[in-house]
């Protein structure tokens, strides 16, 4: 395998995208040729599109949670499958269960809350699957109509921001703040300032203010790595600066090729935490998409090849997976959130859909600010 600081390509060779599609536009799904067939995805789609509750929630696992960050995940690869109802539907879940200050609790089952924290990150993230619905259909109303669920759940977002620029990552139900601020967390909410500022700048509603939060949010990320809860056993803190698009270019390629060695196994995919021997394709997927941004499209289409070792019968895939030992982990747990980033990681690949480029060409989105 190629070392990841070489044969990298240019980042404007990748294609340009982030324009809505026309409105009634069918997708026709991607595919990865010589790896997943458009067929092998919708099966994977299937999967999701079983698991959802009526209510429209996409919880984890059939009788498992749900968290407001994975059911928008799911989705968004909902909506590039082609199942657009289905993910209306799940929109729609996010819509009833809004509470008044814009948030949602951190884990919901079928019935009710089962973890009422309030989590920075799952909240802001309405913005990026409301911004990548837009782009898959092209559907105005439906951008109108999730504009007010949008700004209130910036809000929300954006009084947990301190002077330096870092997002604490959470409140309690009582409201009161966490003391910290997480690294993965706040690339994810600076990519969802970016999409919110989309939709305004889309419907005419100039919001300057978030401009300038998200600026700061990137500069603290970029220049300011005490702001944040050391988290380094973590494959996401080494790789979501880069996905998010808050370090790009040759800093991009730097970051991910500095700790390639500790988190990658060779041939079977990205370790969840540096010093234990299993992988997830959740992360993996996720990485593949951060190299695609980085230009390595060669590395980022191997290393989806490699997470295929998870795929079970159905078109679910497993969640993660221990070696040698080569034993599920969890033991046999298969999730919503796990097919559907295989789904986006596929289609950013593809470049099937209008929306396919949203977390690796991040030219796509409002360029941030420079700050002084």
């Amino acid at each position: 395998m190629s070392s990841p600081e070489s044969h990298h390509h240019s980042e404007t060779e990748l294609a340009d995208a982030g324009t809505p599609a026309p409105k009634g536009t069918k997708i026709a799904g991607p595919h990865v040729a010589g790896v997943l067939s458009a067929s092998d995805l919708q099966q994977t789609a299937d999967s999701i599109a079983a698991w959802q509750l009526p209510n429209g929630m996409i919880p984890w696992f059939p009788g498992g949670h749900a968290d407001p960050w994975n059911h928008i995940e799911a989705a968004m690869a909902l909506a590039v499958t082609g199942r657009r109802s289905e993910a209306e539907r799940a929109y729609q879940w996010l819509v009833d269960n809004q509470r008044p200050d814009g948030a949602w609790h951190q884990y919901y089952l079928a019935d009710g809350v089962e973890q009422d924290k309030l989590d920075a990150n799952c909240v802001a993230y309405v913005a990026t699957g409301v911004w990548h619905h837009y782009l898959c259909t092209g559907d105005r109303g439906f951008l109108e109509a999730m504009w007010p669920v949008v700004e209130q759940a910036v809000g929300f977002v954006l009084d947990l921001q301190l002077p330096r620029g870092e997002i604490r990552w959470a409140r309690h139900n009582d409201g009161t703040p966490w003391s910290f601020a997480l690294l993965t967390g706040s690339s994810s909410i600076c990519h969802s300032l970016r999409a919110a500022i989309a939709t305004g700048e889309e419907l005419g509603q100039e919001r300057p203010g978030w401009e300038l939060s998200a600026a700061r949010l990137a500069d603290a990320i970029r220049t300011q790595p005490d702001a944040f809860a050391p988290k380094n056993r973590w494959a996401m803190d080494w790789y979501y600066p880069v996905l998010s698009g808050v370090v790009t270019g040759q800093e991009g390629r730097a970051m991910l090729a500095s700790r390639f060695d500790q988190f990658v196994m060779d041939g079977l995919g990205v370790r969840c935490v540096f010093d234990k021997p299993w992988v997830t394709a959740a992360e993996t997927c996720e990485c593949i998409i951060a190299h695609l941004g980085a230009g390595r499209r060669d590395l980022a289409t191997e290393m989806f090849e490699w997470v295929q070792d998870l795929r079970a019968d159905d078109g679910s895939y497993f969640t993660g997976m221990v070696h040698p030992e080569r034993t599920h982990f969890p033991a046999d747990e298969r999730t919503t959130y796990t097919a559907a980033a295989i789904i986006l990681a596929a289609d950013a690949l593809s470049g099937a859909s209008p929306a396919s480029t949203l977390f690796s060409n991040h030219r796509t989105l409002p360029e941030l600010i420079t700050i002084g």
